[in-house]
């Protein structure tokens, strides 16, 4: 699956460098839990070591060469997808991302030779995975999706996770690293055009029955043997670069959030609504925490309550917080109940990744895909590589243009490259 989750974020990994984005909207009982986003600070929450994918805005990057006859940048295209075209830059910033991948999950957890293994198996597929979200994109605006509010929540999600004041800063602050702004928001639209067609393509078609998650259960009860633990929601209603006489107003709307979840309304929805948070997108989902991660004020707290739970609104540096116990977890082992949703879970990434890989090797089949010599693509459905092609052969482009036709249902127009 490792290799499928990077395609989603591919695209914004070439120009966003350290900025964090928000997780898709995932519904709990259909597709995987997303991993949390950086979250702003709690109170007296435990030091936990600082995660190697910075929250900070991306280094600058390296100047593209210049021919010296013409002054111009020069750009080497390395693949053409349709219309499409994927450069040596875009390619090397996409290495150099997989590679910050590698060193992540590592966490010197992993000896120097393991490091260098894991970071070869990342970038191995590169290429492929540049091809594969650029035929998701194609594909998305075929089906004619529109991801402009998304990308607006987006953006500003980034905007506070960066600490920024306005939209402008964020601008500014994009700008100031060399970053092309409207480059910046197009790689970010990409991103969720891929999960987009993803979610609507081959997510929308996997089930998993009770029957096969009972299943599951019986035949491994060992795996859910585990000490005391709780998952945690929350809202956050920030009061950074608020002016004291704002406080009164960001207090109210913290406690109407509250009295709304007491009042019946799901805690999830209202925190996509009125939470400031980075997690707002996951529905507040901030993750699950044993004895020991989380400050004594908060772990005395949080521990003596009961599965839907609520604080009271408690108020941070950051801003007003409310945490919700989405399930305590005792010590031992866990009923079916509480995880049937992590088995719904584990069970559907399985069947994702195969099916994920076949159909991209039928919008492949289905498309014009050509790869400079001496670039490798180890494309889905056995591995295999694709030819490599040293011109652009019409006759190819034309009868895959009927396949497209078949697959997409209409033309959207010629697909000459040039």
């Amino acid at each position: 699956m490792r290799n499928l989750v990077r395609i989603g974020a591919l695209c914004a990994a070439l120009l966003l460098g350290g900025l964090p984005l928000a997780a898709q909207d995932q519904p709990q009982d259909s597709q995987p839990k997303p991993t949390p986003a950086p979250t702003l600070e709690k109170p007296g929450m435990a030091a936990t070591e600082p995660d190697a994918k910075s929250e900070k805005l991306a280094k600058p990057a390296a100047p593209k060469p210049v021919n010296p006859d013409t002054g111009k940048t020069v750009e080497e295209i390395i693949a053409r997808v349709n219309n499409e075209i994927i450069t040596r830059s875009e390619y090397e910033k996409a290495r150099q991302a997989a590679g910050e991948d590698a060193r992540s999950e590592c966490q010197n957890r992993c000896t120097p030779e393991q490091l260098q293994a894991d970071i070869e198996d990342h970038q191995k597929h590169t290429l492929r995975d540049l091809v594969d979200q650029s035929l998701l994109v194609q594909r998305a605006k075929d089906m004619g999706v529109s991801v402009e509010p998304e990308l607006i929540k987006r953006l500003d999600a980034i905007r506070i996770e960066n600490k920024l004041g306005s939209m402008e800063e964020l601008e500014k602050a994009v700008s100031s690293q060399g970053m092309n702004w409207e480059d910046f928001k197009n790689n970010i639209r990409n991103t969720l055009l891929t999960q987009r067609v993803i979610s609507s393509e081959v997510g929308s078609h996997i089930t998993v029955s009770d029957e096969e998650i009972t299943k599951y259960y019986e035949a491994h009860k060992s795996e859910f043997v585990r000490p005391e633990q709780v998952a945690l929601r929350e809202i956050v209603v920030s009061t950074e670069g608020k002016k004291p006489e704002e406080l009164p107003d960001l207090k109210k709307k913290a406690d109407t959030a509250l009295k709304r979840v007491q009042d019946g309304e799901d805690f999830g929805e209202i925190a996509k609504r009125l939470s400031d948070g980075s997690t707002k997108s996951q529905g507040g989902f901030l993750g699950i925490y044993k004895r020991g991660e989380l400050s004594k004020e908060l772990e005395d707290k949080v521990f003596q309550m009961k599965r839907n739970q609520l604080t009271e609104v408690m108020e941070t540096k950051q801003g007003y917080l409310i945490l919700q116990v989405l399930e305590h977890y005792d010590e031992g082992e866990q009923s079916l109940p509480k995880v049937k949703n992590e088995i719904q879970d584990k069970l559907y990434s399985g069947r994702m990744e195969p099916a994920m890989r076949e159909y991209l090797k039928t919008l492949r089949e289905q498309s014009y895909v050509v790869i400079k010599p001496g670039f490798q693509d180890i494309a889905g459905g056995g591995g295999s590589e694709i030819q490599e092609v040293s011109a652009t052969p019409e006759v190819t482009k034309s009868k895959k243009a009927h396949k497209k036709f078949l697959l997409f249902g209409k033309r959207s127009g010629s697909a000459s490259a040039s």
